[in-house]
């Protein structure tokens, strides 16, 4: 046994709309089809959040409603509550706001975490530190993004990749040695352009011109961002479980961001894990952003084991990226 404070997850849900858009669908919108998608991409369908006024705090919400209940915990147990997203409501308040109002979290600290496809390990790696420190005890973070909102569904290089969803982990303080055992946080400026939506910040805010030059939607040079996502998300992975002492008979699970089914091959690859150790739910969700690895910890949760070795392994746009080691804290 250890005494020393780490951080473990202690529960996950998810929430997904019920709207599945089809690769079936897309084919009236755009010029592809399904063949086509699935080979490059390995997605099938996609959720989208329908609904006036509905926002990526709604999807967070009920998340997190759903992560209490199954956890037994109370709102005013939460100390500190992140949102890794995009796509908040608004650009002020916050989401992590709109979230604790909507869930009943009262007189605690919240704050949004903007990194991409990243954002829910940079939001992970954030509660970590608050536990370690021993400032507090129970944290949640949610990844959750509404996708939909910012692609262009005449654009078929960005709108057959994303979809829309929310998950929520339970962050507690843990003295067995289980939890958050190390984790990697990295960023390269030099990639912004390559991945980004352009319009709706203070340098474009939103214009008849703006919006015209269709710069509130998100573009990317997609060729640049797949030769990076593919070498960054497979060296941060190798080089977690080289400074722990790792090799892929040791992990259980990989945890991927799901972008692309043929970056997260490489990444399996890289660290020599099986395919059958690899969480996917790229097929039914496409790619949610900071929702993907919690999302994929949800699918899996009745499969993990106490003691279980995971790494998670994100890319995102910025560039960011990332991974961490995690010694699964619960049976389910």
């Amino acid at each position: 046994m250890s005494n020393k404070i780490s951080a473990a997850i202690t529960g996950v849900h998810g929430y997904v709309p019920d709207y599945i858009l089809t690769n079936q669908e897309l084919e009236k919108y755009v010029d592809t089809n399904d063949e086509w998608i699935t080979s490059r991409t390995g997605i099938k369908e996609r959720r989208i959040l329908k609904g006036e006024g509905l926002g990526t705090s709604y999807m967070g919400a009920r998340a997190v409603e759903g992560l209490l209940e199954k956890t037994n915990t109370k709102p005013e147990e939460i100390d500190l509550l992140i949102c890794a997203t995009v796509t908040p409501d608004y650009l002020f308040p916050n989401a992590s706001n709109m979230i604790c109002k909507e869930v009943g979290i009262r007189n605690t600290a919240s704050f949004d975490i903007s990194a991409a496809c990243s954002g829910f390990l940079n939001g992970l790696g954030a509660a970590t530190s608050f536990i370690e420190s021993g400032r507090y005890k129970k944290i949640v973070v949610v990844g959750a993004d509404k996708m939909s909102a910012i692609v262009d569904y005449k654009d078929r290089t960005t709108c057959i990749l994303f979809g829309d969803g929310a998950g929520a982990v339970l962050v507690e303080a843990s003295e067995d040695g289980l939890g958050v055992q190390d984790y990697i946080l990295k960023s390269d400026g030099e990639g912004c352009e390559s991945l980004m939506q352009k319009g709706g910040g203070s340098a474009y805010p939103p214009t008849h011109e703006t919006i015209d030059l269709g710069w509130h939607y998100v573009r990317q040079e997609g060729q640049a961002v797949f030769k990076f996502a593919v070498t960054r998300m497979a060296d941060v992975s190798a080089e977690i479980m080289e400074r722990n002492n790792l090799t892929g008979d040791d992990i259980a699970w990989l945890v991927p961001h799901q972008a692309n089914k043929r970056i997260i091959d490489a990444t399996a690859n890289r660290m020599n894990v099986g395919d059958d150790k690899v969480m996917l739910n790229i097929h039914k969700y496409g790619n949610t952003t900071a929702a993907t690895i919690p999302l994929c910890l949800w699918d899996y949760e009745k499969q993990l084991k106490k003691g279980d070795n995971l790494i998670l392994a994100a890319f995102g746009g910025g560039f960011t990226w990332g991974s961490a080691f995690v010694k699964w804290a619960y049976n389910s």
